[in-house]
């Protein structure tokens, strides 16, 4: 799994994300100038970076790279908050600070993919349901 970015590692792909076309060194260095001074120079090993770390693929064009993201923005957030998870000396703690940190809306998205998730676990892997009795009941829930 590719490492957390840095600040400007995050600047520079969310450029690639959101135009959603291979770029250039120049292109993206253009547009951070609009923000704040940096080189080229920094955006090239910057770029080179995200290269070598799975998140660009790069193919040449005359004497320069375009550059295109491997993987979406969603599956990069998903990363890291994997990465920070399983990072914790106490995962169920860290997990329930995150819930808490939560708005109405992240947690009602929370729901939503849990309920997803759940779709995709294969009967198999399911907990069996309770009986009215208390047992549990054969083949496992709703049968």
């Amino acid at each position: 799994m590719p490492r957390q970015l840095g600040e400007l590692e995050d600047a520079v792909m969310t450029r690639v994300w959101q135009w959603n076309r291979p770029v250039t060194v120049r292109e993206v260095l253009e547009d951070l100038q609009q923000e704040r001074s940096i080189a080229y120079t920094t955006v090239m090993t910057v770029l080179d970076n995200l290269h070598q770390k799975g998140w660009v693929r790069r193919e040449v064009e005359g004497r320069a790279y375009r550059y295109t993201a491997v993987s979406t923005r969603a599956a990069y957030s998903a990363a890291l908050m994997n990465e920070a998870w399983a990072q914790s000396d106490n995962p169920a703690a860290a997990l329930v600070a995150f819930f808490g940190m939560m708005s109405p809306e992240q947690r009602e998205a929370l729901n939503d993919a849990i309920r997803i998730a759940q779709r995709d676990i294969p009967e198999a892997a399911a907990p069996p349901a309770e009986t009215a009795e208390g047992g549990r009941e054969p083949g496992g829930p709703g049968r």
